[in-house]
């Protein structure tokens, strides 16, 4: 007899169920790595949820059918909750089942202040502070390139590169294309009117290594799996499409192997392999223990021009695309299997509350 587990999808991924239009959701890999683990999927959404039962999906053959029950004793999380409305949804949820992954939209802010508490994970952290006209000014003077990002965001949307010339102007990358070319003073009114009322960070920029001459970052995928432990589950790199101050695949960025990277930058590749592992997990490590519920990580971290590794944001519902366009596909399969190996150790340890989550 199966064990059922709950996966909590966006109301689109789970419209377009009958469909097969889920969008990055692969549930091909969900229903593979459950069949694996003796487990039977079931597919809820926020606005189905009535008391402690569900209406949603399971697969029955090669076949989705829609029907009601009881809510699973274990649920992954892989909606981002917005709306005060679906978090008290999601609240009134975690009170049926052991909801891992609970919270997984977070400010980049927050998420930096979070690591700069333990001075060796602070290590790996570029210099970070709210956007404010002060703390512009001040970075300005002591930085010659910044980034300036929202704090909440994806796929590079809204992030802006300034860095100083040397005739004293300062040049803003927007989007692909040509860049602004203004004074200290007019760049800082530009990103004061650009930003308005919204919340944005300051970063001091990485010089990253490149890779034919563009600049790149890796994909790292953390997760806990089956004794409930942070595992990494694999790492990708994404290089800046020309003329693109973001790495992004959205934003036109190519995914690429870590060896073929790592070779053209002269790097060693079990060595910086090494510790881009033992960084991840130390970032994993910690952030787990101060998030309840963290389980499931996608962390883009950087290589700098020596080969140190650097925090650049952590994602807590990775896409896990990257894998698949590089065709990674063992490693693609891994992201989805390892969640529901987690899932499982806690279906069949009852921890959700007292162990690992």
């Amino acid at each position: 007899m199966k064990q059922r587990i709950g996966i909590l999808l966006d109301r689109a991924t789970f419209n377009g169920i009958p469909r097969g239009k889920t969008g990055y959701e692969s549930l091909r890999m969900y229903n593979k790595a459950a069949n694996q683990l003796r487990l039977q999927p079931f597919y809820m959404t926020l606005n189905t949820i009535k008391g402690k039962t569900a209406l949603g999906y399971t697969l029955h053959g090669r076949r989705y059918r829609l029907v009601r029950l009881t809510i699973p004793g274990v649920t992954h999380n892989r909606d981002i909750t917005v709306s005060k409305a679906n978090s008290s949804k999601l609240s009134k949820l975690a009170e049926s089942t052991i909801l891992y992954n609970r919270i997984n939209r977070f400010s980049k802010h927050r998420i930096h202040r979070i690591l700069l508490t333990d001075p060796q994970v602070a290590k790996l952290l570029p210099y970070t502070v709210a956007f404010s006209k002060s703390n512009l000014e001040r970075l300005m003077f002591n930085h010659s390139t910044l980034f300036i990002k929202p704090t909440r965001g994806s796929v590079g949307d809204g992030i802006v590169k300034i860095t100083k010339k040397n005739d004293g102007l300062w040049e803003i990358h927007l989007k692909k294309g040509k860049p602004l070319r203004k004074s200290k003073k007019q760049t800082q009114a530009f990103l004061r009117n650009f930003i308005g009322n919204r919340t944005y960070i300051i970063q001091e920029a990485i010089p990253l290594a490149l890779y034919k001459k563009r600049p790149y970052d890796l994909r790292v995928s953390v997760q806990r799996g089956a004794d409930g432990h942070w595992k990494l589950t694999g790492m990708v790199g994404k290089v800046a499409a020309k003329g693109r101050h973001v790495t992004n695949v959205a934003k036109g960025g190519k995914v690429r192997r870590c060896e073929e990277l790592f070779l053209e930058s002269g790097f060693p590749f079990n060595e910086t392999k090494e510790a881009i592992q033992k960084s991840a997990l130390q970032l994993a490590q910690y952030l787990g223990g101060k998030i309840p519920h963290l389980a499931d990580i996608g962390f883009d971290l950087g290589l700098d021009r020596d080969g140190n590794v650097k925090f650049i944001e952590m994602n807590a519902r990775d896409q896990r695309i990257t894998f698949k366009k590089a065709k990674l596909f063992q490693t693609f399969y891994k992201t989805y299997l390892t969640p529901l190996q987690y899932g499982k150790y806690l279906l069949e340890t009852k921890k959700g509350k007292k162990g690992p989550v």
